[in-house]
């Protein structure tokens, strides 16, 4: 193992020597070779760089905005036509259907409620109305636009559009909060089934808002970009920063007049660049809808001043000689580290393998790096962890030790804060042996996580020996018959008293349940809940004459708690209960000049044979034997039912010859009183609670009274008896309840 640690002491410079980084000289001169190459490189490549970028920066920079156009103009048509399917959308919904179908102000307000919300909602939006088929307007959302009736050439049959088309208006002014806003509307048609009109609907869109939610596509936000109609009237850019001298300045102005040799060269072309004293201009001009019946083309201007380029210029050279310089030393670290990787990596392999040699014992061994993956092991650690060896190497940890999340953390925090860690690890999850497992942290070498060193020893039959030795302690050797079970009542250990009683010649295939079937195996699972519950239970079994055994046994079932809280095992011992002296006298007395009652039916057929003034006249007696919580305290439900036994005797030597007594149910008995009131009957139950205090059996037993009402039958006879003994239950004086009687006058 590794604990001799001044064994080791002696291969320290020897480890030094041979594992250590040396740097050769033939390393050495393709280091300084290759650095050469590339200062020598980078140099040639920065001068045709900056050469490069002075001639082509102006030129780049036209052919990046006339792009950036493009994809502008592309944006503002794709939007133009989804608003024209927006508008159409609109011009389906369900909210206009309705309201057309059924024009009134309810509808009305509820349409223009959702076309406010719809303006809130969508910046571009200005708003929305609705013209009838005249062309008339009717109502619409809160807007600063005209309420004039459409132009007669959009109506009816003077239209070009088919009904499911949207016309879309060219560019126009309308002033919003004092300024002037360039927007469009576009218009669908609403039709009936046979094509007639029902009205029109228009929406009002923003040409602002419209650029602003494309803006992004610009590669600056300074960037000027000017609207312009084919007449040359600016619809927006005007709000440019510091613009041109010959630029228009509002919107509306006319670039023709203030910039004619522009203008002239935009005129004779659809695209391309301009360049003039103070900028360079680029220009393309788009279409916003594609139908012959409604072209709409705009020009989109920009441009970059001169001085801007010139600026640029100047610093171009000084950022790609800073850069150059950046990544020259960029490059030749990595050209160190590359052979320092290399070096270590050798360095490392052999490391390895001198662990392998160090490593090769009766006792398995791992090395671990600071990411937690086996880099060596021996073939003991290989036969212990079930893993072959050459998987074993590169494997996580936790995966080779089968630990789960919590355990895992748990144990490198260990190791971490203390330095090392013992435990035992069980790896029966696959069939493995249960291990001892010792982790101590190699000496650290560098700033990282240091190496893990672990040892393994397989302890399985160690483990298994405890584990005897555990089962012989619980198996307690004397002359009371004990058997050890799991928890589920499978026989483990026996001892020689348990085996001759039970007869089993040693076999120990067997169950309690099966081997005490008649007095455990129906009742296995509520003794195993009790066990479970209270830790043990106790009951008299094999009461019945039975082989050699006349007497009841004493049945004592103990579980045995593990860690996790789960019964594991179950001792049982069985001895020779004591006679109960009173119970027996009790049953020699019993009177055979009354019967019990077994059914509700043998009491019904008895209570329908009354004579009428007896039956009228009769109290129904409940008495409930069973106080709560004496199962708690009592070992078995044979205790209850000797109970029930004791008390019946009693009622049969006391009770007047014309009462019957039923054995309705366990813990319940049911007395059936002719010819008796409220008050006899009351009477004869504090009676029979003094006769039963007096012979110890009066403790937790309730008693109800229920008198006879004309017409009931014996099931509603039974109810207000029952709820007698809930009165009697809440009474804490008498423990007599009655309900529903009545006195004789």
């Amino acid at each position: 193992m590794l604990k001799n640690n001044p064994s080791t002491y002696p291969l320290a410079p020897l480890l030094s020597l041979t594992q250590g980084i040396h740097w050769s000289h033939q390393r050495l001169l393709a280091v300084a070779s290759q650095l050469s190459m590339l200062v020598i490189g980078m140099i040639i490549l920065t001068n045709l760089i900056i050469t490069l970028g002075e001639r082509r920066l102006q030129e780049e920079w036209a052919t990046q905005r006339y792009s950036e156009l493009q994809t502008i103009g592309t944006l503002i048509t794709d939007k133009v036509s989804f608003q024209q399917f927006r508008t159409q959308i609109f011009a389906n919904g369900e909210l206009l259907k309705q309201y057309l179908s059924n024009p009134t102000a309810k509808q009305q307000l509820k349409l223009q409620e959702a076309w406010l919300d719809l303006v809130k909602h969508i910046p571009e939006l200005l708003g929305i109305a609705l013209y009838d088929p005249q062309g008339n307007y009717k109502f619409s959302t809160p807007s600063n636009f005209s309420k004039d009736a459409l132009p007669p050439t959009l109506l009816g049959a003077s239209r070009n559009m088919g009904g499911k088309e949207v016309y879309t208006s060219p560019l126009e002014f309308v002033p919003i909060e004092g300024m002037l806003e360039p927007y469009m509307y576009q218009m669908a048609w609403l039709e009936k089934p046979d094509q007639s009109s029902m009205g029109y609907l228009v929406t009002y869109n923003s040409m602002v808002q419209m650029l602003e939610a494309i803006k992004p596509a610009f590669s600056s936000n300074k960037s000027p970009m000017l609207v312009l109609d084919t007449q040359g009237l600016l619809y927006a850019g005007a709000s440019a920063l510091a613009p041109l001298s010959n630029m228009p300045e509002t919107l509306g102005a006319s670039l023709r007049q203030s910039y004619p040799a522009l203008w002239r060269d935009m005129s004779m072309s659809n695209f391309g660049q301009f360049h003039g004293e103070e900028a360079t201009f680029v220009y393309l001009k788009i279409e916003l809808t594609a139908q012959p019946e409604t072209r709409r083309e705009y020009f989109l201007l920009s441009y970059v001043r001169n001085s801007d380029i010139a600026a640029r210029f100047s610093q171009w050279q000084n950022i790609v000689i800073v850069a150059s310089l950046i990544l020259t030393v960029l490059a030749a670290w990595v050209v160190l580290l590359s052979h320092m990787y290399r070096l270590q990596q050798r360095s490392r392999q052999y490391s390895i393998d001198v662990a392998n040699g160090l490593f090769n014992s009766d006792i398995g061994f791992m090395m671990v790096n600071e990411n937690a993956r086996v880099i060596s092991a021996n073939t003991k650690a290989a036969e212990a962890t079930l893993v072959p060896l050459d998987e074993l190497t590169d494997r996580n940890l936790q995966r080779t030790l089968c630990l789960d999340d919590k355990t895992y953390a748990e144990l490198m925090e260990q190791v971490h804060k203390t330095g090392q860690w013992s435990g035992e690890i069980s790896l029966e999850s696959i069939n493995g042996p249960t291990l001892r497992v010792h982790i101590r942290q190699a000496p650290r070498v560098s700033r990282g996580s240091p190496h893990l060193l672990i040892t393994l020893e397989d302890i399985s039959e160690l483990v298994s020996s405890k584990e005897q030795a555990f089962l012989s302690e619980l198996l307690c050797d004397s002359t009371v018959a004990t058997a050890l079970t799991d928890a589920n009542g499978k026989l483990i250990k026996i001892n020689p008293v348990f085996d001759a009683l039970m007869q089993l010649n040693g076999d120990l295939n067997q169950d309690l349940a099966s081997l005490l079937a008649n007095d455990l195996g129906n009742q296995w699972q509520r003794i195993s809940a009790q066990i479970a519950m209270q830790g043990q239970w106790q009951g008299q079994i094999l009461c019945s004459p039975k082989q050699a055994h006349s007497n009841c046994l004493q049945a004592t079932l103990k579980g045995h708690v593990a860690a996790d809280g789960e019964i594991d095992y179950i001792v049982c011992t069985l001895e020779q209960a004591a006679e109960r002296g009173r119970g027996t006298e009790k049953r020699s007395l019993v009177p055979h000049r009354s019967t019990i009652l077994l059914s509700l039916v043998d009491l019904e057929r008895y209570f329908n044979s009354l004579p009428p003034p007896s039956r009228l006249s009769s109290s129904l007696l409940l008495m409930d034997i069973n106080p709560e919580g004496m199962l708690s305290h009592m070992s078995d439900i044979d205790q209850l039912a000797n109970r029930q036994q004791e008390v019946e005797v009693q009622l049969l030597l006391e009770i007047p010859a014309n009462y019957q007594i039923l054995h309705w149910q366990l813990g319940k008995l049911l007395v059936m009183l002719p010819d008796t009131d409220a008050t006899q009957a009351h009477n004869f139950a504090l009676n029979m609670m003094e006769k039963l205090n007096s012979n110890g059996l009066g403790e937790g037993i309730s008693i109800g009274i229920a008198g006879y009402q004309e017409g009931q039958t014996l099931e509603q006879y039974l109810n207000n008896a029952e709820i007698a003994l809930k009165r009697a239950k809440q009474n804490n004086d008498q423990n007599i309840g009655q309900a529903f009687t009545r006195h004789q006058s």
